[in-house]
């Protein structure tokens, strides 16, 4: 790999800003070789395929260069989206093509990927997660690669928003489908329950503002089965004045150490390997929390950090995922209007602003199915979304040509 580094470095340094290379490194100006070879380093399965297309002399053709620039392009707009969303596509082989996604994570949550091909012949698409910058000085970081086909797992460090890129290899495509879900980390604690039983929150005053609460109540029955919330070890099972009988558990997967209190009676020794939704003990009120109804009192700690906020660890939003229910036979094909001032939208939904209006007739063609909108390209190149509802199949392809 460090040979390969050589090479691209003499091009890279003649170009006076890179500009083959920007729209995949994203830099901010001309720099040094150190940065391909860093480049190169560890590269993801997108980066390798750059440079297969550097090497085979087709980076510089304007195939490979419609390709980086739609590399480029699904991180610079991409379409804002909430988890969970799901979207069927249509890569025209034909075409040098990408998609872009753009959406917030909590630290606490887990995000699933997942990304599918329908092709007539084999293919590579490549799927890039980036954590979007917080300014417009810096570039994407990159943060998981893989490719279609395999399930990416992630769990964000801190909270912010996020970039996916789905892309295909040049002259490949097909119908594709990408996921994104995304919920808590954590195994719910105590069975049967959910957020909603939670009564006491994290920061809460105690004792007079004396201190906070470090942790959520969680009120159940008095005998209900308290659960392991991660693949875990038992480190301590202990009584004290403050949190009566306890287990600390330490969580294997993200380091972290789980605390519970108040509880009526362990049921695991120290030194036991657990796995999430294991029964470790009982709700109960013992300890200082003896004049109050049982609950569990749950606590999350980070090192380094301290006492963590469980709530995002812990809860799962209501949402739930809109299959895609447009009929796929329009992939690819030709609709058109069925009236007049009908809106194209920036993303499938009525909230989403308004990007044009279509007299009656206007053919545009589709490329991707959002539940019952369709994600479509206008004749003057505008990308946006449409009720399905509001179009029917047309024959008649039309486009727009400048010689601009």
């Amino acid at each position: 790999m460090s040979n390969e580094g050589d090479r691209l470095s003499v091009p890279y340094l003649r170009k006076p800003c890179a500009a083959i290379l920007l729209p995949v490194l994203f830099l901010a100006g001309c720099r040094q070789a150190e940065t391909v070879r860093e480049f190169l380093r560890d590269p993801t399965p997108h980066q390798e395929y750059l440079v297969g297309l550097w090497n085979a002399g087709l980076a510089s053709s304007a195939l490979g260069q419609d390709w980086i620039q739609a590399s480029g392009e699904a991180l610079a707009n991409p379409v804002a989206v909430e988890p969970p969303y799901q979207e069927a596509g249509f890569f025209p082989p034909e075409e040098a093509a990408s998609r872009g996604y753009r959406f917030s994570l909590r630290r606490g949550q887990r995000l699933v990927l997942s990304v599918t091909l329908e092709s007539p012949s084999p293919a590579r698409v490549f799927v890039d997660l980036f954590r979007a910058p917080p300014d417009t000085l810096r570039g994407p970081e990159p943060v998981m690669s893989g490719e279609a086909g395999v399930e990416m797992v992630y769990e964000p460090r801190r909270s912010g928003d996020y970039l996916l890129r789905v892309q295909p290899e040049l002259l490949r495509g097909g119908r594709f489908l990408v996921t994104i879900e995304s919920g808590p980390a954590l195994a719910f604690p105590v069975a049967d329950r959910t957020t909603r039983s939670i009564a006491s929150y994290f920061g809460d005053s105690r004792d007079a503002g004396r201190r906070e609460h470090h942790g959520v109540d969680i009120f159940a029955p008095r005998g209900t089965p308290v659960l392991a919330a991660s693949e875990a070890y038992v480190s301590r099972v202990d009584t004290t004045p403050v949190g009566g009988r306890v287990i600390w558990l330490r969580d294997t997967i993200r380091g972290a150490s789980l605390y519970y209190a108040h509880l009526e009676t362990p049921l695991v020794q120290e030194g036991a390997r657990v796995m999430p939704g294991d029964t470790i003990g009982l709700v109960g009120n013992t300890g200082n929390a003896i004049t109050t109804p049982p609950h569990l009192h749950f606590g999350l700690y980070a090192r380094g950090e301290g006492p963590l906020d469980p709530w995002d660890f812990l809860h799962r939003s209501p949402a739930e995922l809109v299959t895609v229910e447009v009929e796929l036979a329009e992939l690819g094909e030709w609709v058109q209007a069925t009236g007049d001032g009908i809106h194209i939208r920036e993303g499938p939904f009525l909230r989403s602003p308004v990007l044009a209006e279509l007299p009656r007739g206007t053919a545009v063609r589709v490329y991707g199915g959002v539940g019952t909108w369709f994600r479509v390209l206008l004749p003057d190149g505008t990308a946006g979304f449409v009720a399905s509802r509001l179009t029917e199949r047309t024959r008649r392809p039309v486009r727009a040509e400048s010689d601009g």
